[in-house]
């Protein structure tokens, strides 16, 4: 699993100021230190323009393939869908594995023709990939820091909080430089006008699921979900002009059950059949409606019971019996549900199911944790048996005494910190302060952030720990495929041309055409798996010869 965080991004002072090249400053005053730079700490130089550092290779990039079983037409394309970048792809060539069962037989290079100018060199250094195996980039406007994959939701946690140190580094580096603007930072999904940007998630699921069979029984878990998992909003509306508070940033754009986009017509599931993986073995399971939340264990709970509900509709296969929990669940109108959950601080308001009978978001979300719990059975591992007993604690909580959940539940910390000042200067849901303090709460910086001040002030639940998270900024995991890419960035960053998620691509000036080693199975890479080869290599030209890809 993985998360992706658009940060939200102003120049103080000057409101009409490009967003987009605010954002190549900021990725770019990270990616100029380079992999060494990068690893020299928070009092690391001053950016510099002569410093090369690690592209994204496009090659696999598919982003209209949809996981209903057609590719969408170029042409008929919105132009935020087109994520990838076909003119400057590193075309592959062909293989030149060796046949061997060894580590180099299962990291195999391909050759990759050598452009005769540098086709990685995006305009304002758009991209970047991380030490820590993580892309630092800009997306439709945002920069936006997509995590290294990882295997459980706590590790989840503790890369996500890394991407923010990494986002808030940018911009103080930025502002060491006196030609550059001031840039502030927001983790949050809307700016208050009408625009909204994403927080995504990702999840690596069976492709023998059925594509369909993840919608039916996801749905009503998403929808209801935010319950736990939303991070609270001033404003009713996409633009915010109706008075009120609400659980979630997104629930408002969200307009379809199922869909390709990302940026219009928002949809509860999205179907971008675009897996990173082996497309035989998995599919990326790409999730667009939840809210980017501060809260440690927001998002540890989100992760936790998504990845439980996953693992359930793929243990259906084997065991159908299971899934009949679900069957009754079904909402009859799931995107209308979405916002009536979201305008819901009572948590008691029914919803309609396809069968005609009713039930409240916190009744459904109790139907997926005794489904996940009976299936789980006895002795479930300690981090699922945590998430299951958080889970139960949460929905019994909320639908007592929402206010005991303040140090877990973002909207419930958010609506708290808010109606104190409702109630003590008198002020209406329209009030600008109040819409004032509900961006404050996402600003990044640690002396003007609302959340960092709770976070400080011990009134919050960390589930980290600060050496922990700063650890991350620069290490990747060490047991997934990211543990390759970001230590050979590190070790070898020179060398390295680009990078994706299923590959990295190195240039060793002895041989005629660069090398793509590629990373399709998400388990292969890890520190156990290549961790002494890469110690064993003084060099990418070493790394190369010992993976037979010379």
């Amino acid at each position: 699993m993985g998360i992706e965080t658009e940060y939200g991004l102003v120049e103080p002072g000057r409101p009409g100021a490009n967003p987009m090249l605010l954002s190549s400053h900021v990725v770019a005053a990270y990616a100029a230190l380079g992999p060494e730079g990068e690893q020299a700490g928070p009092s690391g130089g001053v950016p510099g323009p002569a410093v090369r550092h690690p592209r994204w290779d496009y090659e696999d990039e598919d982003p209209l393939a949809d996981a209903r079983g057609f590719r969408l037409d170029r042409a008929s394309a919105h132009p935020s869908m087109l994520t990838d970048d076909p003119t400057r792809p590193a075309a592959a060539g062909p293989d030149t594995a060796d046949a061997g069962g060894s580590v180099a037989g299962e990291l195999v290079g391909t050759a990759v023709r050598r452009p005769a100018t540098d086709e990685y060199e995006d305009p304002g250094a758009a991209t970047t990939v991380l030490t820590n195996g993580a892309r630092l980039y800009v997306d439709h406007a945002h920069p936006e820091y997509s995590s290294p994959e990882v295997t459980s939701p706590r590790a989840a946690v503790v890369w996500d909080k890394a991407g923010e140190q990494v986002a808030l580094r940018s911009v103080r580096l930025l502002a060491q430089n006196p030609a550059m603007p001031d840039v502030v930072l927001y983790k949050n999904n809307v700016d208050g006008k009408g625009a909204s940007y994403g927080m995504h998630e990702n999840y690596l699921v069976d492709r023998e699921v059925p594509f369909e069979d993840l919608v039916r029984h996801l749905v009503p878990f998403l929808v209801t979900r935010q319950v736990f998992a939303g991070a609270g909003r001033v404003g009713l509306g996409q633009t915010g002009r109706d008075a009120g508070f609400q659980i979630s940033q997104r629930a408002d754009y969200v307009e379809a059950e199922v869909g390709l986009e990302t940026t219009l017509r928002r949809p509860i599931v999205n179907t971008r059949d675009e897996p990173h993986a082996d497309r035989a073995r998995w599919r990326r399971l790409h999730l667009i409606l939840g809210d980017a939340t501060l809260l440690e264990v927001a998002t540890w709970l989100r992760l936790g019971t998504t990845s439980l509900v996953l693992w359930l509709i793929e243990s259906g296969r084997e065991r159908p019996a299971v899934l009949e929990p679900l069957r009754a669940l079904r909402l009859a109108d799931p995107v209308g549900a979405v916002r009536t959950v979201s305008r819901d601080l009572t948590l008691h308001h029914p919803l309609e199911l396809a069968d005609g009978r009713r039930m409240t978001a916190l009744e459904i979300q109790r139907g997926y944790l005794e489904a996940v719990r009976a299936a789980v059975g006895d002795g479930p591992d300690a981090e699922t048996q945590a998430v299951l007993d958080r889970w139960d604690s949460v929905l019994e909580r909320l639908g007592t005494d929402p206010r005991s959940c303040a140090r877990e539940v973002e909207w419930v910390a958010k609506l708290r910190l808010l109606e104190g000042m409702r109630t003590r200067d008198h002020l209406a849901w329209d009030h600008p302060r109040l819409a004032a303090m509900d961006i404050q709460w996402s600003d990044l910086r640690p002396e003007r952030g609302l959340y960092h001040r709770l976070a400080a002030a011990g009134a919050v639940e960390r589930l980290t720990d600060d050496e922990e998270v700063a650890r991350a900024v620069h290490q990747p995991p060490a047991d997934t495929r990211a543990y390759f890419r970001g230590t050979v960035v590190r070790r070898f960053g020179a060398a390295v041309r680009a990078a994706s998620w299923d590959s990295v691509v190195l240039d060793v000036p002895s041989l005629p055409s660069l090398r793509r080693i590629p990373l399709r199975d998400p388990w292969r890479g890890t520190e156990e798996h290549v961790g002494a080869l890469l110690e064993e290599c003084e060099d990418a030209a070493a790394l190369v010869e010992r993976l037979g890809a010379g």
